[in-house]
């Protein structure tokens, strides 16, 4: 009888256990993705060295560093700055960055992802200077993915939410400067076919007004044949940190105004979330970003619908280990709350 019983307990707590572990795997833009918390564009993503650094750790996919179409230094430093107690962050980076060929290169590819036995997603980000260059670099990363068979390039992701034409205001904020970037977009023979050469998605700057929700998603609903996630937000552009000790700019260029992000962004982030989440199309996947820095943060975002979501300065502070933790976090929450995967919440925030 003793032992009938030890081997029931043993197979009840085993199969206790086996539930214990909640599954954050999910699928982004119909790419499955190991976990749904991964790397923003930006931080510690400019080389092959330091993106094998978040294939190594629980990060559900590897994000590239914003590509332009040639080799860039950036701004002059200092180009960031942390409030002392991680309340937020700003950063006029100018994007630094290795250019695209390195960025879509087979061999920048296989240093970043190695043997990659779980089969993460690579995905490569751009933002040109103007929409000529954005339209070379979707041109080109088209050609290789076709004539290179071996080519793990999962995804790309069009910044819409830096300042790319001089004398204009940044495209996701020009409603009709950015109708005009996606018809162009649109014509690609890339985007023409069915399907598409590669799942692209856009990444918006963080709205205000309820009609400039509207007026955002309802251009991108109108390319949904290849636009298959929307990343909310970008930084919050023109924020200003004084040093008091040297009574100027704690970041040099642009006379100090740079993008707002951290913590401090966080509730910005979740309402756009949310917004998109009702307006976008639901072919149309949200992906949230801004202010992720613990399992709580990324859960609230899946309760606001996101697909995904990504982690930018907790990452840039803490490095790939962020990942481990907040996976840990998400993990601890969903246990105590009784859900077994993340589709068990996702968008289902309860209303008054």
């Amino acid at each position: 009888l003793f032992g009938t019983l030890s081997t029931s307990l043993y197979q009840k707590s085993t199969a206790t256990n086996t539930m214990a572990k909640p599954d954050l795997s999910t699928t982004l833009a119909g790419i499955p993705l190991t976990s749904v918390i991964y790397n923003a564009s930006g931080p510690r993503t400019g080389s092959s060295a330091a993106m094998s650094k978040i294939a190594s750790s629980a990060s559900g996919a590897v994000l590239a560093k914003s590509a332009t179409v040639a080799s860039q230094k950036g701004n002059d430093l200092p180009r960031t700055w942390h409030e002392e107690n991680g309340a937020a962050s700003l950063n006029s980076e100018g994007l630094p960055n290795s250019g695209i060929d390195y960025y879509i290169s087979s061999k920048t590819i296989t240093e970043t992802m190695g043997d990659n036995p779980s089969s993460k997603a690579y995905m490569v980000s751009i933002s040109g200077k103007n929409i000529s260059d954005n339209l070379q670099m979707l041109s080109k990363i088209s050609d290789t993915i076709a004539n290179d068979s071996g080519n793990k390039i999962a995804a790309v992701e069009l910044n819409l939410a830096c300042p790319n034409i001089v004398g204009k205001p940044t495209i996701g904020y020009d409603f009709e400067q950015m109708e005009d970037v996606m018809k162009q977009v649109a014509s690609l023979p890339c985007f023409r076919q069915t399907p598409p050469s590669f799942p692209l998605g856009v990444k918006l700057p963080p709205y205000f007004d309820r009609p400039h929700f509207e007026m955002a998603a309802a251009i991108i609903n109108q390319h949904k044949s290849f636009v298959r996630y929307a990343a909310s937000i970008n930084t919050i552009g023109n924020a200003l940190a004084i040093d008091h000790h040297a009574e100027m700019p704690a970041v040099r260029a642009n006379g100090g105004d740079a993008g707002l992000s951290g913590p401090a962004v966080k509730y910005t982030a979740l309402a756009n979330v949310k917004a998109m989440r009702e307006l976008l199309d639901p072919s149309i996947d949200v992906v949230g970003v801004g202010g992720v820095q613990s399992g709580m943060d990324a859960f609230e975002m899946i309760l606001c619908g996101a697909k995904a979501v990504q982690v930018g300065t907790c990452h840039w502070v803490e490095g790939p280990k962020c990942f481990d933790r907040i996976d840990g976090e998400l993990r601890d929450i969903m246990k105590r709350k009784g859900y077994g995967s993340v589709d068990d919440f996702r968008g289902k925030l309860k209303v008054w």
